[in-house]
């Protein structure tokens, strides 16, 4: 199988069910950004990996978030209504407390928060904070997708959470380095 079908060359492509839509559909926008979401997760697993302490337990939690945010890109794909919708699983209540339980865990990983810290420190810190603004990013995409066509609410507060995640991730990565996080300096107050 050739990588390219030529298909997309119009501008067009298919929805999970063959509808055809433009690549600048509000529900393509959405699932391309959650598919720049894993891509950026794969980023912060890299340097995880490459770090001089790995992080074993991060890297698996890393993990499962990538195979789920393809049960994302599959939900979103997917419009409600269609007899493909049978053949995925669409996010639910469970999924969310599933990574509410991965935030408490990774919070306690780390000093509280008393104010906003700079996303910045260790290479996999700095590139979880750069995941949690494209997971931010999608987030909004898809309240966007909600505004204008049915789709599935609990991909909204799915993605809500798994930025949460990504943040706590962060601070529990640089924590686990000895990096003190940076943080904000309101302006006069230097």
């Amino acid at each position: 199988m050739k990588l390219y079908t030529k298909t997309g060359d119009g501008g067009q492509t298919g929805l999970y069910g063959a509808d055809r839509v433009s690549k600048a559909h509000i529900r393509v926008e959405a699932y391309g950004t959650v598919d720049e979401l894993n891509s950026a997760i794969g980023l912060a697993r890299a340097h995880n990996g490459r770090s001089h302490q790995p992080h074993a337990a991060l890297d698996a939690d890393l993990e499962y978030l990538q195979n789920a945010l393809f049960d994302v890109g599959a939900d979103l794909a997917t419009r409600t209504g269609t007899p493909y919708e049978k053949n995925l699983s669409r996010m639910d209540a469970q999924d969310v407390a599933f990574i509410e339980a991965m935030i408490d865990r990774y919070a306690d990983g780390a000093p509280p928060i008393r104010n906003f810290v700079h996303p910045s420190g260790t290479l996999t810190a700095s590139a979880l904070h750069l995941a949690r603004a494209v997971a931010r990013r999608a987030e909004r995409e898809v309240i966007r997708l909600l505004h204008e066509e049915e789709a599935n609410e609990q991909v909204q507060i799915y993605l809500n959470r798994v930025s949460d995640l990504l943040f706590a991730m962060a601070r529990a990565a640089n924590h686990v380095a000895g990096l003190q996080e940076e943080q904000w300096a309101v302006k006069g107050r230097r």
